[in-house]
């Protein structure tokens, strides 16, 4: 089934342009057209030669779809494009060849009017049934090698149009819809004037035509939206996804940062509570007398000649690790091997030979 031939829609709002844009850059590609005024007034020169070379070589990229559009009083239409796959050699000779670098002596008139509706409406055209298939639309650009002035007014003749072109009349059809491709697209023009003709790129950003009809139910039926969220839901959902993980890193890069305060209170007198130096990530603190390990910021003294045990934090958790050579109790429960701490204040009792009891609270504050 053929596509329907695309007409200019209503006005876009602010975030569904912004939606156009973020689908053409995701996907990449542009189309570009070439379109090459072959009369004899135009004739290209070495310099235009060269320019045109440089575009082809230098500008054009992979994902490209280039059109050659030559025209005078008729105008070629934008047939299967060339595909830059890749920035090969072979790519760029295939466009190369299609460039008509001579002029053609027998055309005289140039109806640069009807070249810019063929161009225009059939650049709408594709990234339209691009919107009717669901494939991502894309940027264009348009490069005009011409001396027929740009984006004449409805009616506006040069010397060149023909005495019989329909564009002579300012409220023919084709003038009026010719206007409403100029004011349906967003153009950006730039020239460079190579002797007597002008090299002009008209951009053109990403864009489709919205046409939104009331249905029953009060409600309003709409093409673009629902595009929209079928390109970008899964960019989008991956993109959440990936900031919900940085912000995770971060927090979780934040809290290893952090040093954690270790309050110490003996047998319960607040007169002997003290505040133990901040534990880092890799650090520990001792418990007992003696040589204690290198990594330990600070000890907790208790009867005995041994190092008890350690409090060792890895990463975000806090461990008592024993070392065996005394006995160290968790609250009441003699601890044998590594255990993690989950809660925030504990009691250690570390007996002496005697069996008596000498308890430590410990406040971990993270």
């Amino acid at each position: 089934m053929q596509p329907a031939i695309v007409t200019p829609g209503q006005p876009l709002s602010p975030p569904q342009k912004a939606g156009l844009e973020l689908v053409a850059h995701l996907h990449g590609g542009r189309d570009v057209v070439l379109a090459i005024d072959v009369t004899e007034s135009v004739g290209l020169n070495d310099k235009g030669r060269i320019h045109l070379r440089q575009l082809v070589e230098d500008s054009l990229k992979p994902g490209d779809s280039v059109y050659v559009v030559p025209f005078a009083s008729d105008v070629g239409a934008l047939v299967t494009p060339i595909v830059f796959s890749s920035k090969s050699q072979e790519t760029i000779n295939k466009v190369l060849q299609k460039i008509p670098f001579t002029a053609d002596s027998k055309l005289q008139n140039t109806d640069i009017q009807r070249a810019e509706l063929t161009v225009y409406q059939g650049l709408a055209q594709i990234n339209q049934n691009r919107l009717q298939q669901h494939q991502p639309i894309k940027p264009q650009s348009v490069v005009w090698i011409t001396d027929a002035p740009l984006f004449l007014k409805p009616g506006e003749a040069w010397i060149e149009t023909p005495a019989k072109s329909v564009f002579r009349v300012s409220d023919s059809p084709e003038s009026r819809e010719r206007q409403a491709w100029l004011d349906a697209l967003p153009m950006n023009k730039r020239t460079l004037a190579i002797n007597k003709y002008n090299l002009s790129v008209v951009d053109i950003d990403p864009i489709v035509q919205e046409f939104c009809t009331p249905v029953p139910g009060g409600q309003v039926a709409c093409k673009l939206n629902s595009y929209l969220f079928g390109q970008l839901w899964l960019p989008a959902s991956l993109l959440g996804i990936g900031v919900l993980a940085g912000l995770g890193g971060l927090w979780y890069w934040l809290k290893l940062r952090k040093k954690w305060r270790i309050t110490v209170t003996f047998e319960g007198k607040e007169e002997d509570k003290r505040e133990c130096r901040p534990l880092l990530p890799g650090k520990c603190i001792a418990i007992g007398e003696g040589e204690a390990d290198s990594r330990c910021v600070d000890v907790i003294k208790c009867r005995g000649a041994e190092i008890r045990a350690y409090l060792e934090r890895n990463g975000n958790r806090l461990y008592l690790k024993p070392t065996k050579l005394a006995v160290v109790e968790l609250d009441g429960r003699e601890i044998k091997k590594p255990t993690r701490i989950t809660g925030n204040l504990l009691r250690l009792n570390c007996p002496d030979e005697r069996d008596r009891e000498f308890n430590i609270d410990i406040k971990i504050e993270k």
